[in-house]
């Protein structure tokens, strides 16, 4: 295996990080940005977000410091109050393929 210098040279190389670990990691880093930008765009602490959510304040934490990938309904408990939800979308490559 070839030396890396970086991150960014470990993550793109597809011995250690495959293409679908590396499109993994980089949604949930997309998700839990979006997650926390909408968190403080609505002034809300991890606590009042936890109080809004019924998430306990250290479930949020462990997500938004990505020691752990939430479940499914557990996103949906904390955006709801955020004013977001989850939804499945084209792939961009695919998305003018499927316009209608």
């Amino acid at each position: 295996m070839k030396q890396v210098k970086t991150f960014a040279d470990y993550m793109n190389d597809d011995e250690r990080v495959s293409p679908a670990e590396r499109e993994k990691i980089n949604f949930e880093i997309d998700l839990i940005g979006k997650l926390i930008e909408a968190r403080e765009q609505k002034g809300l602490s991890q606590r009042e977000l936890a109080e809004l959510s019924g998430v306990k304040q250290p479930a949020i934490a462990r997500l938004e410091s990505m020691k752990t990938t939430p479940q499914i309904d557990t996103l949906f408990k904390i955006l709801n109050p955020l004013g977001y939800t989850l939804s499945i979308v084209p792939l961009k490559s695919d998305a003018i393929d499927n316009r209608i």
